[in-house]
C-alpha cells in the first residue's frame, strides 16, 4: 500500500484520539477536577502519539514535513468540526467554513 494511505489512515485515527484526548473532558469529565481530567486526557494522548509519530516516519518518506504538518490541520478540522457540533453540542458557525477554505487554500498553494 502506498506511503501516503497508510499516513493519511494513521493521522485520522491519531486526530481522533487528540481529539477526544484535548476536549472529550469537556463533555464527560465536566465534574472532576482539573487534575483527573489531565491524566485521563495523558492517557487517551498516548494512543495518539503512538500513531501519529510513525504516521509522520512513514509519511516523511514520501512527502516534506510541511506538506505532513498540512495534511494534520486539514484532518484536524476535518474531525474536530463533527466532534465539536456532535458530542459537545455547539452550533454550527460560519467560521468553520471559513477555516476550511483557508486549508483548502493552503493545500493547493502548498502541495
Amino acid at each position: 500500500m502506498n506511503p501516503i494511505y497508510i499516513t493519511i489512515g494513521m493521522l485520522t485515527l491519531s486526530n481522533m484520539f487528540m481529539t477526544f484526548a484535548w476536549y472529550g473532558h469537556l463533555k464527560y469529565l465536566n465534574n472532576k477536577t482539573w487534575i483527573v481530567a489531565a491524566l485521563v486526557s495523558w492517557g487517551i494522548a498516548l494512543f495518539e502519539y503512538l500513531l501519529q509519530v510513525p504516521a509522520n516516519r512513514i509519511g516523511y518518506e514520501v512527502a516534506t514535513a510541511g506538506q505532513l504538518k498540512i495534511i494534520q490541520e486539514v484532518l484536524s478540522l476535518s474531525i474536530f468540526i463533527p466532534f465539536a457540533l456532535l458530542i459537545l453540542k455547539e452550533p454550527f458557525k460560519m467560521d468553520y467554513i471559513w477555516a476550511g477554505l483557508c486549508l483548502l487554500g493552503t493545500v493547493f498553494f502548498y502541495v
